[in-house]
């Protein structure tokens, strides 16, 4: 197994995390140390991983790049950059940065240089173009897409992407990986392997075909959006067949490559909201350290923050709120919950196979479900339960639970357990 086949991520979103000035200043501020503070937290959760949200020099809120190789000022800059990696590698923790290369800010100077010079001069080619004007990304004035089919634009991106693993990153997220389609990504990742074979290539995809995006592309995971929809709306709902319907297509997925699963991250509603009853948050955790794939905790779930995306400018707010220095100085965090997600977290450490698990589903209801997860000679069971009532158990003994003290032999009502079968070998 390569080193993705263990890394838990704790994904946060640096600028709005420290309280950065909503736009860009012309000072620089010191402030990479107020995240370094929280580096041991993410290690005591459990997490050995950083999934970072843009850090590079923005207008705003970091997807409307002015300068790929320049730290944003609000955060600081190339030596604070460097202390926090340093930070990060004494605790053996992986870095990933998010690369916003479909489209950049407006106002960068290639944007500039390409206005000023036309579409059909060399400048100009480094756009996208519709109808004599700069295509924007998703009809955004302020983000223009750059041309990532033109050669010139193609190495620009993987010289980027080299640079900062040079520096100490190991791997990309790539935000929209979808708009410029599938292809265009290859001969870039292609450079970049050459020169860092062992980077991992996160793609951010929403509603496009998984499996051939990832084999034309040549990523290594994409964000499982239709597995997260399936785990917050069946607790919602008290649906578990739609989640039973959305493991059977995971299962194809994870045949294929890893997929990166999460319950949270910076543009969707947390999770605490979208479940709606705390009683199944638990369910939630459990589910995302049990199924196969490459899991993620979006900072702040853990304290049970809550936040609903809303549909008009700065409707993201809710879910990127700024930490406090330390974490100590958090308020009502949820002892309870970040000790949810520590028991999983070590059991998901202790069983290293379930990234590759099998997945099957039975005895589905809509309040109640077994979840299989075989990986060659091994084999769990989760066991949900969102009723009123305790259920059986199946036989075998339970290794973990949501209520410990439960009732010999059952899950409790809006609790579950994870079973090692009767008469299963351990390996």
């Amino acid at each position: 197994m390569d080193w993705t086949s263990s890394v838990i991520w704790w994904h946060c979103y640096p600028l709005r995390f420290v309280g950065a000035e909503e736009r860009a200043i012309t000072t620089t501020e010191h402030r990479f140390d107020h995240l370094a503070n929280w580096l041991d937290h993410a290690q005591q959760l459990g997490c050995d991983g950083l999934l970072l949200a843009p850090v590079f020099d923005s207008v705003s809120h970091g997807y409307d790049t002015l300068d790929y190789y320049r730290i944003d000022p609000r955060l600081g800059d190339d030596a604070d950059f460097d202390e926090f990696m340093r930070q990060a590698k004494v605790r053996g923790m992986r870095v990933v940065l998010d690369g916003v290369f479909n489209h950049v800010s407006r106002e960068h100077e290639i944007v500039r240089r390409a206005l000023a010079a036309g579409e059909d001069s060399p400048e100009g080619r480094w756009l996208k173009w519709d109808a004599g004007f700069p295509y924007c990304f998703e009809g955004n004035l302020d983000l223009v897409e750059l041309n990532l089919a033109h050669p010139p634009v193609a190495d620009y991106i993987a010289d980027v992407m080299i640079h900062w693993l040079d520096r100490g990153a190991d791997g990309w997220r790539l935000d929209a990986a979808f708009a410029p389609g599938a292809d265009v990504w290859r001969p870039i990742l292609d450079r970049v392997r050459a020169v860092h074979p062992d980077v991992w290539i996160l793609a951010e995809l929403l509603t496009t075909d998984y499996l051939d995006f990832a084999a034309r592309a040549g990523v290594d995971s994409v964000t499982q959006y239709e597995l997260w929809k399936g785990i917050w709306s069946s607790l919602k709902e008290q649906n578990l067949h739609e989640l039973a319907w959305s493991l059977k297509r995971h299962v194809t997925f994870v045949e294929q490559f890893r997929p990166q699963t999460f319950i949270g991250n910076h543009d969707v509603t947390r999770i605490r909201s979208n479940v709606g009853d705390d009683r199944h948050l638990g369910h939630a955790v459990a589910l995302l350290m049990t199924l196969p794939g490459i899991p993620s905790v979006y900072a702040g779930d853990e304290f049970g923050f809550t936040g609903v995306k809303e549909d008009r400018p700065g409707g993201d707010d809710a879910m990127r709120p700024a930490f406090p220095r330390t974490p100590d100085e958090l308020a009502d965090a949820m002892p309870e919950l970040q000790e949810v997600y520590r028991r999983l977290i070590a059991f998901r450490r202790r069983h290293p196979w379930l990234v590759d698990a099998t997945v099957s589903t039975r005895d589905v209801t809509n309040t109640f479900m077994v979840v299989e997860l075989t990986h060659r000679a091994e084999r769990l069971e989760l066991v949900l339960n969102l009723g009123d009532d305790a259920a059986p158990l199946p036989a075998g003994d339970v290794v973990l639970a949501g209520d410990a003290s439960g009732e010999p032999g059952l899950v409790g009502a809006h609790d579950w357990a994870i079973v090692r079968p009767e008469h299963h070998q351990v390996t």
